[in-house]
């Protein structure tokens, strides 16, 4: 089995609703995000995927979330627990999102996991069974 992983960042504010403390706040973080795919062959070059493909693939979700207040983002102005823009919540959507083009482009390749990083030492996992 073969796995690659990719990292980015970008910059977004949020506050946690029904938290309390000082998240409940509005505040910024560079998130982090790393994006592991994976899979048993490699194409006729010796690669699982072009690390340029997965890449332009995450961009395009990362995007969407970059200088923006994330609590104001249609998938994250519920106000309900799934909505609530926590670094899980942040990895789950980014998750489906990415899943969704991998899928489209690439049905041999499994999206292993997405990683949020919202400070050097915090992050949340999301993957599924």
């Amino acid at each position: 089995m073969y796995e690659l992983l990719i990292k980015t960042t970008f910059d977004a504010a949020h506050r946690l609703c029904g938290y309390q403390g000082d998240c409940s706040r509005v505040h910024g973080h560079t998130w982090t995000v790393e994006v592991a795919v994976s899979g048993g062959r490699l194409n006729s070059i010796g690669m699982l995927m072009d690390f340029k493909d997965l890449k332009k693939i995450v961009k395009k979700t990362i995007d969407e979330l970059d200088h923006n207040y994330i609590n104001q983002l249609p998938a994250f102005a519920g106000g309900k627990e799934e909505s609530n823009p926590t670094a899980e919540n942040l990895s789950r959507y980014i998750y489906n999102r990415v899943k969704n083009e991998i899928n489209k482009s690439y049905p041999e390749i499994k999206l292993s996991r997405v990683k949020v990083w919202e400070s050097p030492s915090a992050c949340a996992i999301y993957w599924e069974d």
